[in-house]
């Protein structure tokens, strides 16, 4: 964090820096981590649509599916803690495609599940291998675009992360009906395949100061693992914890938006087919799309406006002034719409898709902002502050995924969307401290833990 140590040799493995690569190449790695993301997003919510036909072939309860996919989630959100001692010992780019490989062979092993146990073990040990993914991916894009662009890319990497949310319903919805909930799996395993083979090709080993030149062993991979649980500490700095947190708080509305359709629209449309309930995705997911897009844009614009008041002073922070309508009207509005307009059947089906659009661009421009953020708020901690903020937003996501079928049938919809909007307010309050006092946080702790303070202005 800043400490004046000289950084360990730089591994054999890598061989190339962000800046060597041409434009093309950097475009065909944004466009690889970018579909893996969407690949491993696309698992934790696929099933959503076929949960009752899964729960009638294996003779369990819907609810006990739902469980089972708040477990996914957060096996997903700690899948760093296993994967980046790897990467540290063996290398990022041995790491990464090892991930891809074992999310590959979890897929198959899901299609062909016998029985509930090994259904929830090959679920649960995929989902190991999610935000890893997501953690490897983002850092690898702040490795190779500089901060100018970094928004834009990371924008057009969130396309990935986000959409496979919402597409894993649609697609899962659609097969159900149609064919054997297996085959949702099997078109994951073809997914995954695909995403390796862009890998294997494609990304090439980045140069990382964590890496050491020693010989591969166990010794090194233990050493790295407590390095790797040290990323805890990191959350003594007020602005990562109140990224961290803020990130959470909006994967709650975003999963309990997610996990809902089926129980909560079918029922009062009188829809029996879950290829309607399926097709209710295209509405979050084109908002997703649209918020990944244009919130990185607009958080690369107000970083570029800022840096001019300023004088030339770029201060990473000023980007989260983008994410700000989203988090404070956006979100909230179309929240309640969503929520209580379903609770009195006003408006209609019509209605509850337009909203669930506008929350979804919403959750992704508030989310683009504060991604970016979070791989510059301490640039030489960049991985393990990405790894903190999957963390917590998957445990708030896992819990979103697991209760709001359980609050929506005690309290009914519009209370629970109530709940998620204050939730989504709480996280624009952090984010607006963030971005008047984020400097000021982290050279508060700096000066007291005796750090020096780097920068990310040429990176």
């Amino acid at each position: 964090m800043g400490s004046s140590t000289t950084p360990p040799p730089i591994a054999k493995e890598t061989f190339k820096t962000g800046t060597d690569l041409p434009s093309w190449h950097k475009f065909v790695i944004l466009f690889t981590v970018s579909f893996m993301c969407l690949a491993a997003t696309f698992s934790s919510t696929c099933l959503y649509p076929a949960t009752p036909e899964i729960a009638a072939e294996f003779g369990t309860t819907a609810e006990h599916i739902n469980v089972t996919n708040a477990g996914v989630l957060l096996a997903m959100g700690s899948s760093s803690f296993i994967w980046a001692p790897i990467a540290r010992t063996l290398g990022r780019r041995t790491a990464y495609n090892s991930a891809i490989a074992v999310l590959f062979l979890c897929s198959i092993g899901t299609a062909l599940s016998i029985n509930m146990a090994m259904f929830t073990a090959m679920r649960v040990l995929a989902g190991f291998q999610g935000t890893f993914n997501m953690v490897a991916g983002q850092t690898i894009i702040a490795d190779i675009f500089d901060p100018r662009r970094r928004g834009t890319a990371n924008g057009f990497f969130m396309v990935g992360s986000n959409l496979g949310p919402a597409l894993g319903p649609l697609v899962g919805g659609i097969i159900v009906s149609f064919a054997s909930w297996r085959i949702i799996f099997w078109v994951q395993t073809g997914m995954v395949g695909f995403g390796l083979a862009l890998s294997l090709f494609f990304i090439p080993s980045i140069a990382q100061p964590h890496q050491t030149n020693e010989k591969p062993s166990f010794k090194l991979w233990a050493k790295s693992q407590v390095e790797m649980l040290k990323v805890f500490t990191l959350l003594i700095y007020p602005n990562v914890f109140f990224a961290d947190l803020a990130c959470g708080l909006l994967a709650w509305t975003q999963y309990s938006l997610l996990a809902a359709p089926r129980h909560l629209i079918n029922p009062r449309f009188d829809l029996t087919s879950p290829l309607v309930s399926g097709l209710f995705y295209i509405a979050p997911g084109a908002g997703f799309l649209l918020g990944s897009v244009a919130g990185g844009r607009f958080s690369d614009m107000t970083l570029a406006k800022k840096t001019i008041e300023r004088g030339g002073k770029r201060v990473p922070q000023d980007r989260l002034n983008s994410g700000l309508i989203a988090f404070f009207f956006i979100v909230p509005a179309s929240q309640l719409i969503y929520g209580w307009c379903l609770q009195y059947n006003v408006g209609g089906l019509g209605l509850a898709i337009v909203a669930a659009f506008f929350t979804g661009a919403g959750l992704m421009a508030a989310f683009s902002s504060l991604n970016t953020y979070c791989a510059e708020a301490i640039p030489e901690q960049r991985t393990a502050v990405i790894a903190s903020k999957y963390f917590i937003q998957y445990i708030f996501g896992a819990s979103g995924n697991a209760a709001i079928v359980p609050l929506i049938d005690s309290i009914g919809i519009g209370l629970a969307a109530t709940i998620g909007v204050v939730l989504c307010i709480t996280g624009g309050v952090l984010v607006w401290t963030l971005a008047k006092h984020g400097g000021a946080m982290r050279a508060f702790i700096d000066a007291k833990l005796g750090h020096s303070v780097d920068t990310d202005d040429e990176k």
